[in-house]
């Protein structure tokens, strides 16, 4: 909102001085304003993506770790019919788990979830490895690409 100021000058006499925005300014700072939307917030909009990729890898490498842990114990990785379960509650079926930890090999008492509700999938022996762990991604199906590709730790294993 502009006010008008009365200011005294040199030779005695008063002028009126408008203070506010001028329509240019105000445009130029919309412009301006436009721009950065333009640029930040497509960037924005791809974090919650890159955070449960994140996630998802961490939460690998921690099965990961309890597989080895278990195999440390038991001389083999569970089967895939025993599962990821085996970390925390001891298997039944074949191979026997003789060494058992008791409380299991995971800090929490379940197995944890991918950041979009699925279940995470073993493999024994894996493909590309004695096993093989993954979430098929946001769409829990296998294969896709973005959001909806496969993450396992075969990507662990090449970095």
């Amino acid at each position: 909102m502009a006010r008008d100021r009365n200011i005294q000058t040199t030779g005695g006499r008063r002028r009126s001085v408008h203070s506010g925005f001028t329509l240019i300014e105000i445009l130029v700072v919309v412009v301006i304003l436009g721009i950065l939307a333009a640029v930040v917030v497509p960037n924005l909009m791809d974090q919650p993506d890159k955070a449960a990729e994140v996630r998802v890898r961490q939460d690998i490498q921690s099965l990961m770790t309890a597989l080895d842990m278990y195999k440390l114990d038991n001389f083999t990785y569970p089967s895939t019919q025993q599962g990821l379960e085996a970390l925390v509650q001891r298997p039944g079926g074949s191979p026997a788990a003789p060494n058992w930890k008791q409380g299991g090999y995971l800090r929490q008492p379940q197995i944890p979830r991918d950041p979009w509700g699925n279940a995470y999938q073993y493999l024994s022996p894996g493909r590309s490895g004695p096993y093989e762990v993954y979430s098929l991604g946001a769409d829990g199906q296998p294969g896709g690409d973005g959001r909806n590709a496969d993450i396992g730790s075969w990507d662990l294993q090449k970095s």
